[in-house]
C-alpha cells in the first residue's frame, strides 16, 4: 500500500505543496520571461526581430523535447535529483542570458531555462505519490493551471523590470527565482517511495520525437518568412511527419518507451492530450495578437509594461476558476467542463475580435480567456492521473506536456501567419487583420470544445459495445 505522509505533520511537510506551486509558477514564469523583451534584444544586439523571436522559441522548443525524457527519468527513485538537477541548470541558464555577450549566448542561456519547463509532470508525479488521493487531484490541477497563471504574472513583470532597470536585469530576476525554486526542492520535496532501478531510457525514441517536434516548430516558425509552399517548409514538415511516425512505430515496440501510447487509447487521455494541443495554440495565438496590438502605433500604442498589465486579468480569473472547479463538476457534469472552458476562452477571442481598440477590451478578453484557461487546465491533468497506473503519471503527463508546448510554440507561429494572409502579405498588418485573426482562434476553441464533449462519448459508445459483445460468464 502506497504511504501517504500527512503534509501538515512537520513544518517541512507543511511547507511542501506550496513548494511544488511555487517551483511550477517560477519555471511557467521563465517561459515567458523573453517575449516582452524581444523589441529590446534586438534593438541591443542589432539583430532582426526574426532572429530574437529564437529567445522564445529556444525555451519552448527545449521544454517540448525534454519532456518526454524527464518524465521517464522522473518515475524512477530518483526523481528529487532530476528535479534538483534540472533547477540547477534552469538557474544556470538565467545567469548565462543575463551576461551574454551576444545573440546566441543569449539564446543559449534561453535554451537552459526551457529545461524548466518540462519538470511540472515531475512535481504533479511527487504530489500524486505523496499526498492522498483526493488532496492530490486537487494539487495537480493547481500546477496545470499555474502555467496560465505565471504567464500573466510573467509578462508585466519582465516589461516593469526591463523598463527600468534593463534587459539584463529582467533575466537576473529570473536567475535569482530558479534559484530560490532551487532551494525549495532541496529542503522540502521528498525522495521518491520507489524502490528499484531507475527505469531504462528510450536513446532512440527521444532522438526521434525531438527531431520530429524541432522541424515541426521549424517549419511553423519559419514558414511565413520562407513561404508555406517554399522547398525549406515542406521539406521540414516531411521530416517531421516521419520522424513523429517512426517514433510512434518505436514506442510501441520497445519494452520501456519514453511514453506508453497505448495508454491514448483511454478516451480521458486521448481527450486530455488533443483539446490541451488545440486550446494551447489558441491560448498562445491570443496572446502573441493581443500584446502585439496593444504596443503598436495602429493599434492602441501602449508600453510593453502595459501590455503585460493587459495579462493580468489571464492570472487572476485562471486561478479564481481553478477553485471554482468542485462547483462546476457539480452544475456541468464532469463531461461538460472542458467543452464549457473551451466556449468561455472562444467567447472571449470573439470579444476581441468584435472589439480590439482600447486597453480595458484588451483585459476583459484576457480575463475571459483565463476562466476558460483556469477550468480546462485543471481538468485534463485529472483526466489522465484517473486513467493511468500510478508508476506511468510523470512520463503520460509529460506527453500531455508535449501537447500543451507545441499548442503553444504553434499559436505563436500561426499569429504571424494569420496576420500576413488576412493583411495581404504586409509586414505591417492592420487592427481589422488582428481582429480576423482573433477569430479564427474563437473557431479553434470551438472545434477543442466539439472534441471535448465528443470523444468520452464515442469512449463510452465503444466500452458498451465490447461489453455487448462479450460472452456471458457460466454458472457454476
Amino acid at each position: 500500500m502506497t504511504h501517504h505522509p500527512d503534509p501538515q505533520a512537520t513544518p517541512a511537510r507543511a511547507a511542501y505543496v506550496p513548494s511544488l506551486i511555487a517551483i511550477g509558477l517560477v519555471v511557467s514564469v521563465i517561459s515567458a520571461l523573453g517575449a516582452p523583451l524581444i523589441p529590446e534584444i534586438a534593438a541591443h544586439y542589432r539583430a532582426t526581430l526574426g532572429a530574437t523571436q529564437w529567445s522564445l522559441t529556444a525555451t519552448m522548443l527545449v521544454g517540448a523535447v525534454l519532456s518526454p525524457l524527464i518524465g521517464r527519468l522522473g518515475d524512477g527513485p530518483h526523481r528529487r535529483a532530476v528535479l534538483i538537477g534540472a533547477l540547477a541548470v534552469v538557474t544556470a541558464g538565467g545567469a548565462l542570458a543575463a551576461v551574454a555577450p551576444a545573440l546566441w549566448v543569449l539564446v543559449a542561456g534561453r535554451a537552459m531555462q526551457g529545461v524548466g519547463l518540462a519538470l511540472m509532470p515531475l512535481t504533479m508525479a511527487s504530489a500524486r505519490e505523496n499526498l492522498p488521493a483526493e488532496r492530490a487531484t486537487g494539487v495537480i490541477g493547481t500546477l496545470s493551471v499555474v502555467a496560465a497563471v505565471g504567464i500573466g504574472l510573467g509578462y508585466p513583470a519582465t516589461g516593469f523590470i526591463a523598463e527600468y532597470l534593463g534587459t539584463a536585469a529582467a533575466f537576473w530576476a529570473g536567475a535569482a527565482a530558479s534559484g530560490a525554486a532551487l532551494a525549495l526542492a532541496v529542503l522540502f520535496v521528498p525522495a521518491s517511495h520507489h524502490a528499484g532501478r531507475a527505469p531504462r531510457l528510450d536513446v532512440a525514441g527521444a532522438a526521434l520525437i525531438g527531431a520530429g517536434v524541432l522541424c515541426l516548430l521549424l517549419a511553423f516558425e519559419k514558414g511565413a518568412d520562407w513561404g508555406w509552399g517554399a522547398g525549406r517548409t515542406r521539406g521540414l514538415l516531411v521530416v517531421a511527419v516521419v520522424a513523429l511516425a517512426a517514433w510512434v512505430v518505436s514506442e510501441l515496440r520497445v519494452a520501456a518507451p519514453l511514453v506508453d501510447l497505448r495508454l491514448m487509447r483511454h478516451p480521458a487521455v486521448l481527450t486530455a492530450n488533443v483539446t490541451g494541443l488545440v486550446l494551447g495554440l489558441a491560448m498562445y495565438l491570443g496572446i502573441s495578437l493581443i500584446t502585439q496590438l496593444v504596443q503598436l502605433p495602429q493599434g492602441m500604442g501602449a508600453t510593453p509594461f502595459v501590455a503585460g498589465l493587459c495579462l493580468i486579468p489571464l492570472s487572476i480569473t485562471s486561478a479564481g476558476a481553478n477553485r471554482l472547479m468542485p462547483l462546476a463538476r457539480t452544475a456541468l457534469t464532469p463531461r461538460g467542463v472542458l467543452p464549457a472552458g473551451c466556449t468561455l476562452i472562444a467567447v472571449g477571442l470573439a470579444f476581441f475580435a468584435a472589439t480590439g481598440d482600447a486597453v480595458w477590451q484588451a483585459m476583459v478578453t484576457m480575463g475571459l480567456v483565463g476562466l476558460g484557461i483556469g477550468f480546462t487546465f485543471a481538468a485534463m491533468p485529472a483526466l489522465i492521473v484517473g486513467a493511468v497506473p500510478a508508476h506511468e503519471t510523470s512520463s503520460a503527463m509529460s506527453f500531455y506536456q508535449v501537447s500543451r508546448y507545441v499548442g503553444f510554440s504553434l499559436g505563436a507561429g500561426l499569429a504571424v501567419t494569420l496576420l500576413r494572409a488576412f493583411s495581404g502579405g504586409d509586414e505591417s498588418p492592420s487592427s481589422a487583420a488582428y481582429g480576423h485573426a482573433s477569430a479564427a482562434g474563437a473557431v479553434l476553441c470551438l472545434v477543442a470544445a466539439a472534441v471535448a464533449w465528443a470523444l468520452p462519448g464515442l469512449g463510452r459508445r465503444a466500452s458498451r459495445r465490447a461489453a455487448v459483445r462479450a460472452p456471458s460468464p457460466r454458472a457454476s
